[in-house]
């Protein structure tokens, strides 16, 4: 199937296939055509599956075919689909994205961010801007500002939805929604489906079609998973150990914070291993330099946070190190999507020491398989060392707010006697398919109700 049997316009094909693609992915083949229609779409995509151009074509398609060009009040044409991201990073990636597949249309596409300066961006939506990228909280700042209207969007994408809830965006969205026409065309697509999802699905959608590319919360079939246990005195070693022997070229490194991304970045770049850290304390252009040099190969390793890594888009990345597992479980799901894209093979390993072993059987649940153990020769973990409660470790529930605790993080097991230090790989679970379908939406301004422990921080990396 090629992308002109979807009835695309001629200009959009030209785009796509002069960027390399000929055959749409599985979540394109189903989400083109159902965006297509008209219809609101509920679709369970992985990053590294081609979601963004599951949407971007045919939004680009249905806006440019459709010709409208009527001035908003005030003489501006009106923006006419609206993609919310949560980070930066993604906005920027998803823009560019839209920029170059409808190249060769007259419509024009604009992204909107925090951690930069905010009148430039005005000045822009002076002139014409048909489809808008954009994070919610500097988009908030525009609409505060009065700089924009968004009472003529038709299309309304909601990217990455799962992870916008767990950054505390849920009254952001609602504020945002109210402004918005009651007639659109709504798209959710989330990585993974919880319960909070569900109830977002339920309140926004309109008897949406249903999509699911993938077995939820499962990491991607390209993607070979294992775990090397070590202590976590000599994880720092470990890793660079991994790196030489290997002779590993291009590694995104995870830590849970952004004291930990800076200390290791550091630490691998004085025993020779070029590195630098990304994270939400960085400035902006800083953060694009990193990105640009370990996109270009010049940099060997990325060290960053889980929500400073959203919208870094390296189709054959080849391997990501877990330095320290993500408290929350659904992360590791995120993080191991970085790589193993579009369907090129990829390495995830996890550096796990004792400490993390209730993280380990948490992430198992969830993906519901079992990951294989694999001790390094001369990195065998110390039996006498017992576990320790994780520091800065927020074990935050799915809906927790930016910088708001959640609850106290779970204390490893300590060790018996006579008994192994690692836990046996759990059994394989059955796999749950169905996606409870959503109801028919209650077309209201709001949505639904803040969630506990949920909060908004204008500061988070997502503005």
């Amino acid at each position: 199937m090629s992308f002109a049997a979807f009835g695309l316009s001629p200009p959009i094909v030209r785009a796509v296939t002069e960027r390399g693609y000929t055959v749409p992915t599985p979540i394109q083949r189903q989400a083109i055509p159902a965006v297509l229609s008209g219809g609101d779409l509920l679709a369970g995509a992985q990053t590294g599956t081609g979601k963004t151009a599951g949407f971007a074509l045919p939004i680009l398609h249905r806006l440019s075919v459709d010709g409208r060009s009527a001035s908003a009040p005030g003489g501006r044409a009106p923006i006419r689909a609206l993609i919310l991201t949560p980070t930066r990073e993604l906005a920027a990636q998803v823009e560019e994205s839209v920029r170059e597949y409808g190249k060769y249309l007259k419509l024009k596409s604009m992204v909107m961010f925090g951690g930069v300066g905010i009148q430039p961006q005005i000045q822009q939506l002076r002139g014409r801007v048909d489809i808008l990228v954009a994070t919610p909280g500097r988009l908030l700042d525009h609409v505060g500002q009065r700089t924009l209207d968004l009472s003529r969007v038709e299309m309304l994408v909601l990217d990455e939805a799962d992870r916008m809830l767990d950054m505390g965006f849920i009254h952001d969205i609602k504020k945002i929604l109210a402004l918005l026409p009651r007639r659109r065309q709504n798209l959710l697509f989330s990585a993974t489906f919880s319960d909070e999802i569900q109830t977002l699905a339920d309140n926004l959608l309109n008897r949406p079609a249903l999509i699911e590319v993938a077995r939820r919360n499962a990491p991607a079939d390209a993607v070979t998973q294992r775990v090397h246990p070590v202590d976590r005195e000599r994880k720092r070693e470990l890793l660079a150990h991994l790196i030489r022997e290997n002779n590993w070229r291009q590694v995104l490194v995870f830590t849970r914070t952004k004291h930990g991304a800076n200390r290791l970045s550091e630490q691998l770049s004085r025993v020779g291993i070029p590195a630098l850290a990304i994270h939400g304390n960085k400035s902006q252009s800083a953060r694009t330099r990193a990105l640009a040099e370990f996109k270009s190969g010049k940099l060997p390793i990325l060290v960053a946070t889980d929500i400073a890594a959203r919208g870094i888009d390296i189709v054959e990345l080849p391997h990501v190190v877990n330095f320290e597992l993500p408290n929350v479980p659904e992360d590791y799901v995120h993080r191991i999507g970085r790589t193993g894209r579009a369907g090129a093979a990829g390495e995830a390993v996890s550096l796990v020491c004792v400490d993390e072993h209730k993280l380990l059987t948490d992430i198992e649940k969830v993906i519901r398989r079992a990951l294989p153990r694999d001790v390094i020769p001369g990195f065998e973990p110390d039996p006498r060392i017992r576990a320790e409660p994780i520091p800065n470790g927020r074990n935050r529930g799915p809906l927790s707010g930016r910088g708001q605790p959640g609850p106290v993080p779970a204390r490893a097991e300590p060790a018996r006697p006579n008994r192994p230090r690692w836990p046996a790989a759990g059994q394989e679970q059955p796999a749950k398919m169905a996606v409870q379908t959503p109801r028919k939406a209650v077309r209201i301004s709001g949505l639904v109700g803040q969630p506990r422990g949920s909060r908004s921080n204008r500061n988070s990396t997502g503005y």
